[in-house]
């Protein structure tokens, strides 16, 4: 599938290198309790609560946060009133940032992501401004499997899957579903052999923009590092494409 922006591959790298902060404690816990809350405790019948659980353990979240999280969101360990809200703007050279967030103070959370886009040379837009360029979509990531590209194919089209990509930069296989049939369809792949790493309700763009100057390479790259840090940021999306040999100038001292 096309829309794949650079941001979603270099968090990637940068969670293999320095086990990014948006994989922090904190985060992980909200994401569990706010999925409880909404979904109910059970991982089996709750695709929202199971990835949150598998992101969480990769993260290195002991099993008894995770337990408390799940108390926390379903009222057993008395739930955090956490909320669920996005964010939307334009960074520098007009690349389109979602952001969804989960925080038990709005203006507080508002008011540091607008801090972040004034710093940075963005725009917090309204709420709608860019929302139309992500489309939301099942993700399943396979890395390792014994099955011929053409048989995982066949079996993630016959599970329900609407696109099937290779990636590259994983070594492996990108498997997109409808949002609603995500868990269906990595339970499917799972029954069939298959070893699903990662499934997730992820926005795709539909369009990118290109990013050619480390003049707006370094401030759209710190834009994006402050607001992922954040402890109420859950996922940030950026529609921004840049040339590897770019990155490396930014890497550069």
């Amino acid at each position: 599938m096309a829309g794949h922006s650079k941001w979603a591959q270099i968090k990637r790298t940068k969670a293999v290198k320095d086990a990014k902060r948006g994989a922090n404690f904190a985060q992980c816990s909200r994401e569990i309790i706010m999925a409880a809350k909404l979904g109910g405790g059970d991982p089996e019948g709750n695709f929202r609560l199971r990835t949150a659980i598998t992101r969480a353990k990769a993260a290195g979240v002991p099993n008894d946060n995770i337990k408390r999280a799940i108390e926390k969101g379903t009222g057993v360990g008395g739930a955090d009133q956490l909320e669920d809200l996005s964010y939307e703007g334009y960074g520098p050279g007009g690349v389109a940032i979602f952001i969804e967030a989960m925080t038990d103070n709005r203006n507080r959370t508002a008011g540091d992501i607008r801090s972040y886009f004034n710093k940075y040379q963005g725009n917090l837009g309204s709420d709608g401004c860019v929302a139309w360029i992500f489309e939301q979509k099942g993700l399943i990531r396979v890395t390792q499997t014994s099955h011929t590209e053409e048989a995982l194919f066949e079996l993630a089209l016959e599970a329900g899957a609407t696109d099937f990509s290779a990636n590259p930069d994983e070594d492996g296989f990108d498997i997109f579903t409808e949002p609603l049939a995500l868990n269906a369809v990595a339970q499917a792949l799972s029954d069939g052999g298959i070893a699903v790493d990662s499934a997730e309700v992820t926005r795709i763009p539909q369009n990118t923009v290109k990013v050619d100057s480390l003049e707006l390479a370094k401030p759209l790259l710190k834009l994006m590092d402050a607001i992922e840090s954040h402890d109420d940021v859950q996922h940030v999306y950026a529609n921004f494409e840049m040339d590897e040999a770019l990155l490396v100038k930014l890497e550069q001292p």
